[in-house]
């Protein structure tokens, strides 16, 4: 239900099938599909349809009129958000929108009756309440990120609750904040809850850790000690109808401390009892290999190993990557695909493709050595980059001399799709490379309405490396369907890096985290990078300059699994980056002189009201504590 559905029945209320209740807790295993119906609101971040940030930013782009698609998220990033009917209204849980106030109660109903359990072991008890109890902050949090300030849903209000008493108000960010994080922390003094799923993965693969409720207790720090929420002007006068002030515009330096603490902590115990690590390519005796190619998997399965990944601390068996690998998927051969092949729709966009820094490690807009000028020109490939672009053949000079992410996350015409496929490049076929063909006519071009991308880029990095293709282009096997990376260890590094330099300024402590994920990614440290092929070779000793450099690295590190949109906002740079046209190649074109023209495809505008969504208006209407976010 929604916040507020009547006069007398509102979000935290207890329903009144009160025997219900007591039945769901008379018994373990009663008890038990309760708690995993707390459990169930978790976001489907897996399936690009119900990932807010997936397609809510400029990550990727779709063609117009969409096809085989929801168009909820994607209409934010075009705009069309509003408070008449919010698209994504986690508030009400409407629109691709989970009803999280429904959550928040189940969690307390969970929280106020698992004790009436009689044959549950305390060992179980103890477990079960320290997970929930993880997942109410969990949901007050994925509130706080939409709206901002939000009602404190701390208990549920009996039935018999007054009409005054139901009608809640909206509290100040500062103490949302500090109530999460009094949750978290009250969920990791379980004695029972365990430092990390060992052992029966396949049985319990998903659920809340030791590890897990540090690494995203930082994260709270760290969203919270942003610019969004730490000291923001623009919300100085936002006040409710009691006069409170829902903003602290005053900016404190100990709430970056306090992220850069939590930050060391979840590192510190995840790397020494959660046994996690950066994640490098275990190796496959069904494919060859070589440095180059090894490099590429070391990034792929960082988020797409399934079982005994050391990277994933928090991997989401409630929404599992499957659909998603499909769509993300590139036709590499003539065969006719029927409805079990690659959709390849979901297509990234040419500013991501120009986001990924060049072979030595800074953005191609700075590398001296790099001719930006003149990326757009056309170059033929030579054996040198064979195992990036198909020798003799003619591609963008974008493509070449970039770094081994590029090619690790994206396709692109011409490029090497490495693995998938049968007989790609594998020890059976040893010579046999696959490349994308993608201009029109050939392989992977426009051929439809429908299954084909409209930027001339794959998301190759979703797709797991053994999710494989037959000879007829049809998708044989999805054993391999992983579970979504909601927290990786790289994560972590990269808040730690920039909650130092925002406490501190850089420091070789805060180069020392960023220059692990890089090193994973095959590119220089970040002084080495700057000092030798910058044109600012100074600028990584400056907070600002290092800050940008981080936030840079963030954006290709987590490209596309559903951070950047938040980063943006929290960054208070959205109404900055989400300002600009997206443009892609022209996919209508047989030659590469005509393919290789970038083309607009939409004017994207993002206003600052945007920073918070809407609250229904029929919620306000019924509640009249509650104020509306400002803009709106």
């Amino acid at each position: 239900m929604g916040i507020l559905v009547s006069c007398t029945k509102f979000l935290d209320v207890v329903p009144d099938n009160i025997a219900t209740i007591e039945n769901a807790f008379t018994l373990k295993t009663s008890a038990e599909k309760y708690l995993f119906t707390c459990y169930s609101y978790m976001p489907d971040n897996g399936y690009m349809d119900t990932n807010t940030g997936f397609n809510a930013a400029d990550e990727v782009w779709y063609p117009d009129p969409t096809h085989d698609i929801d168009q909820t998220y994607l209409n934010i990033a075009k705009g069309q958000q509003n408070a008449a009917n919010p698209l994504g209204n986690w508030w009400s849980g409407k629109n691709q929108g989970h009803a999280l106030f429904d959550a928040l109660r189940d969690c307390n109903i969970f929280l106020d009756n698992i004790g009436k359990v009689t044959d549950l072991q305390p060992y179980d008890r103890d477990r079960w309440t320290a997970e929930v109890t993880f997942l109410k902050a969990y949901y007050h949090f994925l509130l706080l990120q939409r709206y901002g300030p939000i009602p404190l849903i701390k208990t549920n209000l009996p039935i018999s609750a007054t009409p005054a008493e139901v009608k809640v108000y909206r509290e100040p960010v500062d103490s949302v904040v500090n109530y999460i994080v009094q949750l978290l922390d009250k969920a990791y003094t379980s004695e029972n809850l365990p430092d990390r799923i060992v052992g029966n993965e396949g049985q319990e693969l998903g659920r809340i850790t030791k590890s897990i409720v540090l690494a995203f207790k930082a994260k709270v720090l760290v969203t919270a000690a942003s610019p969004l929420f730490n000291g923001n002007p623009d919300y100085a006068n936002f006040v409710d109808r009691r006069g409170v002030h829902l903003f602290n515009p005053v900016y404190s330096a100990d709430k970056w401390q306090k992220a850069a603490d939590a930050c060391k902590e979840a590192i510190d115990f995840c790397s020494t009892y959660g046994a996690y690590s950066l994640s490098y390519f275990a190796g496959n005796t069904g494919y060859i290999l070589n440095d180059t190619i090894r490099k590429q998997l070391d990034i792929r399965t960082s988020t797409t190993n399934k079982i005994n990944n050391p990277e994933v601390i928090w991997a989401n068996t409630n929404s599992m990557a499957n659909t998603i690998q499909r769509y993300a998927m590139v036709k590499l051969n003539s065969a006719a695909v029927s409805t079990s092949g690659p959709k390849q729709i979901i297509g990234p966009t040419l500013k991501m493709a120009e986001m990924f820094y060049t072979k030595n490690g800074v953005p191609i807009n700075e590398d001296k050595t790099w001719d930006y000028i003149n990326r757009y020109a056309l170059k033929v490939s030579t054996k040198p980059y064979q195992y990036f672009i198909k020798t003799g053949e003619t591609t963008a000079q974008l493509h070449f001399d970039r770094e081994p992410r590029f090619y690790a996350d994206l396709g692109f015409d011409r490029g090497v799709w490495f693995g998938n496929w049968i007989n790609n490049y594998s020890t059976a076929n040893p010579t046999s490379l696959y490349y994308i063909m993608t201009r029109k006519g050939e392989f992977a071009a426009m051929q439809d309405v429908s299954n084909y991308c409209i930027t001339g880029y794959y998301a190759k990095k979703l797709v797991n490396i053994e999710t494989s293709c037959a000879s007829d282009g049809n998708i044989t096997s999805y054993t391999v369907t992983y579970p979504w990376p909601e927290m990786r260890m790289a994560d972590l590094y990269l808040m730690y890096s920039e909650a130092l330099n925002e406490l501190n300024g850089p420091s070789d402590e805060a180069y020392k985290w960023i220059d692990l994920v890089r090193a994973r990614a095959g590119i220089p440290s970040v002084e080495f990078a700057w000092t030798n092929f910058a044109t600012d070779p100074t600028k990584y000793k400056t907070q600002s300059g290092f800050r940008d450099i981080i936030h840079h690295e963030r954006a290709i590190e987590f490209m596309f699994e559903g951070q950047r949109y938040w980063d943006l906002k929290r960054w208070k740079t959205a109404h900055i980056e989400l300002n600009n046209p997206i443009k892609g190649w022209d996919i209508t074109q047989a030659s590469a002189q005509g393919f290789y023209s970038p083309v607009l495809l939409f004017n994207q505008t993002f206003a600052m009201r945007d920073y918070f969504c809407p609250i229904e208006t029929l919620e306000l209407q019924i509640n009249n504590n509650l104020v509306q976010n400002p803009g709106w």
